[in-house]
């Protein structure tokens, strides 16, 4: 599946990977925004399989968790994937502390079906967030099938927008759109997707983001029976069907959004019943969250909370 054994590169000096044997090289890595980061990684095998819409299975280290990550961009020449990671849970924390020369315990990949491309005509690739990572693969891929591309890139503030060259380079037109206008436009994405429904023809619509962002452009496309699609991959566990967390319905039908997905039409998914899965373990995830939060101050030598209180000592 694109596993490669690979030996310790001479630079990698990470703490938290000094005893692992397998590994993949962090090549680059830099920030795009806050808590946003953008990660090249040596796989060679991954990339030259990987098509728009794949994701990875991937360990940080040898005894961390599995999380998916959908491969942004890939060099096969270069033997390289690129990853674009947003810092929220404990493991993704935990990645973005990771720097060029560094290396990871596994990748897996690609899985996943590759999105549908063929040449609809008029396309609207909308990204919130760090969805836009996800869109932008798809995008290069319904630019070069000779589609007319609109793309709409939102984020809550201009300081959480990514990839905006890259999406004007693949786009006919681009439009940026922002919670609080401080960049682009003001407002949501979907007040800009239902102004270019208005304005012309839109044959096919493409959305990632966040569930509630994806419901809502659903919302705007059916009435107007126009083809949409979403990826649900903020779901997904292991990768392989096996766990059932990925669990999601489509046209009153069970599917697995690791095997099946992780693009769906948008208007047979049950946004409702995805986002009460989505949010089913939101407070173990907190509490892995605030350990890691902890041993990290303590790692860098601040107090610790546990050990204060493991040593009797109060504060406000």
């Amino acid at each position: 599946m694109g596993v490669v054994p690979e030996q310790q590169p001479a630079g990698a000096t990470h703490p938290i990977l000094a005893s692992q044997v397998a590994m993949f090289k962090v090549v680059e890595s830099r920030f795009l925004a806050p808590d946003i980061k953008r990660f090249v990684i040596q796989a060679p095998r991954i990339a030259r399989k990987r098509q728009a819409g794949q994701f990875v299975i991937l360990r940080v280290n040898d005894t961390g968790e599995r999380i998916p990550i959908t491969i942004a961009d890939g060099d096969a020449d270069a033997g390289t994937i690129t990853l674009i990671v947003q810092g929220i849970g404990k493991t993704t924390k935990l990645m973005n502390t990771l720097e060029a020369g560094d290396v990871l315990a596994n990748v897996v990949g690609p899985l996943g079906k590759p999105s549908h491309i063929e040449r609809f005509g008029t396309v609207v690739v909308t990204g919130g967030g760090v969805g836009t990572a996800i869109a932008y693969p798809t995008a290069v891929a319904l630019k070069q099938a000779g589609n007319r591309v609109l793309s709409i890139v939102g984020a809550r503030t201009k300081e959480l927008l990514i990839l905006l060259d890259e999406m004007r380079s693949t786009s006919d037109e681009l439009f940026v759109m922002t919670d609080d206008g401080s960049t682009g436009e003001k407002g949501f994405v979907t007040a800009k997707l239902q102004e270019l429904i208005e304005r012309e023809k839109v044959d096919h619509v493409l959305a990632i983001g966040p569930v509630p962002m994806m419901r809502a452009v659903a919302a705007v496309t059916r009435s107007r029976a126009i083809e949409t699609i979403v990826s649900l991959n903020s779901i997904m566990v292991d990768g392989t069907g096996m766990c059932g967390g990925c669990r999601v319905a489509v046209n009153g039908k069970t599917q697995f959004a690791c095997v099946d997905g992780p693009e769906f039409d948008a208007h047979q998914v049950d946004f409702e019943a995805l986002a009460h899965r989505n949010a089913m373990y939101l407070a173990q995830e907190k509490e892995s969250n605030l350990r890691f939060e902890q041993r990290q101050r303590h790692d860098d030598g601040s107090p610790c909370r546990l050990d204060q209180l493991a040593q009797g000592v109060e504060h406000d």
